[in-house]
C-alpha cells in the first residue's frame, strides 16, 4: 500500500485570493487546525508585507507540531535567506523555491529567457539547500512548457539540492489520461526524478483535480497539492473521499484525520468566507480564552517572557522588566495568571506613552429599529476633531468614527470586556490589541459606560502606535 502524501495550499491560495482581507489571528488559527488534520506538510505564502508576513511565519512555525512547514520563498536569494530566518524554528521546516517554467510565464513573471532562468533556479535551490536539506521546488505552468526545457529545469533542481519537485498545471489544461502520458515522458526524460519525492498541483478548471491527481499518482505521483477550503485546487476533502472508496482498489493511502476532516474544513470555510461590514474595524470579532495559557508566581522571567512572545507582543526588556513585577503582584494573590489577566497587566504596564490623542466627548446612537451611529471627539495638539460613522453596533460605529478622525484603519486583532466591579455603578474594563506592521499593541480603558471604556482602551493603543512611529 502506497502512502500518498497530500500539501495543504490553503494560506498560499489566501493569500493569492485575498491579501490582507485574512487577518494575523485567523492565519495562525487556520494553520492550527491544518496541522491537527495531519496533513503532511502546510505552505505558506512568499513573504510580501516584511514585518507582518515575517512574524505570522514565525508564530505558526512556534505552533505547528506534526506537518512539514513548507515556506515559499521570492526570486531573490535574499528572500531565500529573509524566509529561512522566519521558519527555522519549526519542528520540520522547508524552504520551497517556485519558478515558471513556460516561456510565456518566464517572460512576463520574471523577463528571462531559458538559460538564465536555468541559473536562477541552480542559485535559488543551492541558497536553499545551504539551510536545510528539505527544499521544494515547484516548477510552475509545467504542462505548457517545452519538454526539453522542463527536463532540464527539474535535472537543475534537483542537483543543486531540491528533494522534492512538483509539476504544476496552473492552465487546468490536462485531462487525467494526458496526466499519465506527460508523467512518463517528464520521468524518461529527467531520470533524477527517481531519486527524489515528485507531487502534482492542478487547478480545478476543468473540474477534474482530483481525477486528474488520481492518475499523477498512478504514474508515480507521491504528493498531491489540495486545500481544506474550496479553491482553484483538489480539495482535500474530496480527496480523502476518493482515497475511501478507490484507495484499497489503487493500493493508495493518506495519513489524513479524516473524522475530524469534514468538521474542521466546515470551521475553516466559515472563516474565511463570513461577510464582514465593509471597512469594519472587527476583522475577528470578540475572542475567546483558548490559548492555554496558564502562569504561576513560581515562573520566572524567562517563563514570561517566552509567554508574552507567544501572544504575538514584542516589547523591551525595560517593559518586559515592568510587566513581570506586576506580573508578580498578581501571581502571588490569585492560584494562577491566565491569557485574560496577562492582556491586561501588558496593556496597562508595558509602553506607557504621552497621550498624543485624548476622548474629548462621544455621543452615541443605537437602538432596535435604528442603526448605531457614533459621534467621537479627539483632541490632538489641543486640537479638537469630530467624525460621524454608522457601523454594524455603538462600538463599531465608534472605531470606525475614530479611523475617520485619524485617517488611518489598523487591524483589531482582539477586543475584550469584562466587569470589574459589582453593583449599580460597577466598572466596566475593555481591552483593545491593535496590529501596526505587524506588530501588537494593546490599550485598556475602565468606565462605568463601557462603550466609554471601549473607546479609552483603542486611544490608549492608538498613543503607543503613533508614540512608536514617530
Amino acid at each position: 500500500m502506497k502512502t500518498m502524501q497530500i500539501f495543504d495550499i490553503t494560506l498560499r491560495q489566501i493569500a493569492a485570493q485575498r491579501g490582507a482581507a485574512v487577518s494575523f489571528k485567523e492565519r495562525i488559527e487556520i494553520a492550527r487546525t491544518l496541522d491537527r488534520l495531519r496533513l503532511d506538510a502546510i505552505e505558506l505564502p512568499p513573504i510580501a508585507d516584511q514585518r507582518s508576513d515575517v512574524l505570522a511565519n514565525k508564530t505558526i512555525a512556534g505552533v505547528i507540531t506534526s506537518s512539514t512547514l513548507s515556506a515559499a520563498c521570492g526570486m531573490t536569494e535574499e528572500s531565500v535567506t529573509e524566509t529561512w530566518e522566519s521558519i527555522k524554528t519549526a519542528q520540520k521546516p522547508m524552504l520551497h523555491i517556485m519558478v515558471p517554467v513556460s516561456a510565456i510565464q518566464m517572460e512576463y513573471q520574471c523577463h528571462k529567457k531559458g538559460p538564465k532562468m536555468i541559473e536562477t533556479i541552480r542559485a535559488l535551490v543551492a541558497k536553499a539547500r545551504y539551510y536545510t536539506e528539505a527544499v521544494a521546488f515547484s516548477a510552475q505552468d509545467a504542462t505548457r512548457a517545452e519538454p526539453e526545457f522542463l527536463a532540464e529545469a527539474v535535472t537543475a533542481a534537483v542537483e543543486a539540492g531540491a528533494s522534492q519537485v512538483t509539476l504544476c498545471d496552473s492552465a487546468g489544461i490536462m485531462t487525467p489520461g494526458e496526466w499519465t502520458g506527460f508523467m512518463a515522458k517528464v520521468f524518461a526524460a529527467a531520470p533524477v526524478l527517481s531519486k527524489v519525492t515528485v507531487g502534482v498541483e492542478i487547478s480545478d478548471m476543468l473540474k477534474m483535480s482530483v481525477a486528474s491527481a488520481a492518475a499523477a499518482v498512478e504514474a508515480g505521483a507521491q504528493v498531491v497539492k489540495a486545500a481544506v477550503v474550496p479553491g482553484d485546487c483538489p480539495s482535500v476533502v474530496d480527496i480523502a473521499a476518493f482515497v475511501g472508496v478507490k484507495g484499497d482498489a489503487m493500493g493508495i493511502t493518506t495519513g489524513l484525520r479524516t473524522t475530524e476532516l469534514t468538521r474542521s474544513a466546515k470551521q475553516l470555510q466559515w472563516l474565511i468566507q463570513t461577510q464582514r461590514s465593509e471597512g469594519s474595524p472587527f476583522d475577528n470579532g470578540v475572542s475567546a480564552d483558548n490559548t492555554g495559557i496558564c502562569l504561576s508566581a513560581d515562573d520566572d522571567i524567562s517563563k514570561l517572557t517566552q509567554t508574552v512572545r507567544q501572544m504575538g507582543y514584542d516589547i523591551s526588556e525595560e517593559d518586559t522588566a515592568k510587566v513581570y513585577e506586576a506580573f508578580r503582584a498578581v501571581a502571588e494573590k490569585k492560584h494562577f495568571v491566565g491569557s485574560r489577566e496577562l492582556e491586561a497587566i501588558i496593556a496597562s504596564t508595558a509602553l506607557q506613552v504621552p497621550s498624543t490623542y485624548r476622548v474629548a466627548d462621544y455621543v452615541i446612537t443605537a437602538g432596535g429599529s435604528i442603526g448605531a451611529m457614533a459621534s467621537v471627539s479627539l483632541e490632538k495638539d489641543g486640537q479638537k476633531m469630530t467624525s460621524t460613522a454608522a457601523g454594524d453596533g455603538p462600538i463599531d460605529a465608534a472605531f470606525l468614527a475614530i479611523e475617520q478622525v485619524i485617517g488611518h484603519h489598523y487591524e483589531l486583532d482582539d477586543f475584550q470586556i469584562q466587569t470589574v466591579t459589582e453593583g449599580r455603578e460597577a466598572m466596566g474594563s475593555a481591552l483593545v490589541k491593535l496590529r501596526s506592521a505587524g506588530r501588537l499593541y494593546s490599550g485598556n480603558g475602565l468606565s462605568t459606560d463601557i462603550i466609554g471604556a471601549s473607546i479609552r482602551a483603542y486611544i490608549s493603543a492608538l498613543n503607543k502606535i503613533v508614540y512608536e512611529e514617530a
